[in-house]
């Protein structure tokens, strides 16, 4: 399983990193591009060995992971991404966005008829139905409220690409209790 995560400068450091590094311990493997080779979270981490979007073969990849943060205002108004994002959304692929990102699905009008979630304040009307819970999977579509349920996230992401066993094999491995 290949996934495919859209990181530019402003990206949500706990949104992006906590899923990544437990999808990479399920065994995913995850690829992380950008417009540049190094990019700088919302709170100044900053992450290099980025792939280049427009070099990358975005339609390898099994699932889309967006995280949210304040780049979410570059990923609206660029192009490319934007046409990653619907290329996964028509091919039925899984599409992961947490916090403000799916925001960016809303004002594609992907969300119609949709379950989502997304930063509560964030919210507009998208017309699908906003599930004020921490993570909401509807089909293909995987979102989260915000960074405190980037944990949540990532395990229900596992879930979907590996299956429950592989789930309950990594929380194993990491002494996660419920």
């Amino acid at each position: 399983m290949k996934i495919l995560a859209l990181l530019f400068d402003g990206f949500e450091e706990v949104e992006a990193i906590s899923p990544i590094a437990l999808l990479r311990r399920a065994g995913v493997e995850v690829t992380c591009v950008s417009n540049r080779t190094d990019v700088i979270g919302a709170h100044y981490i900053h992450l290099t060995d980025i792939s280049l979007i427009n070099e990358i073969e975005y339609q390898e990849y099994d699932a889309l992971l967006i995280p949210g943060g304040p780049h979410y205002r570059f990923i609206e108004n660029f192009g490319y991404a934007l046409n990653i994002i619907e290329y996964f959304m028509k091919e039925e692929r899984i599409v992961c966005a947490i916090c403000a990102a799916p925001t960016i699905l809303g004002k594609l009008n992907l969300l119609i008829n949709r379950k989502y979630t997304c930063f509560t304040c964030m919210n507009e009307d998208f017309g699908g139905s906003f599930i004020d819970e921490s993570v909401v999977i509807d089909g293909n579509l995987i979102t989260a409220r915000s960074a405190a349920a980037s944990i949540d996230f990532a395990y229900a992401i596992i879930e979907k690409l590996l299956g429950s066993t592989a789930l309950a094999s990594l929380q194993k491995r990491i002494y996660y209790e419920k």
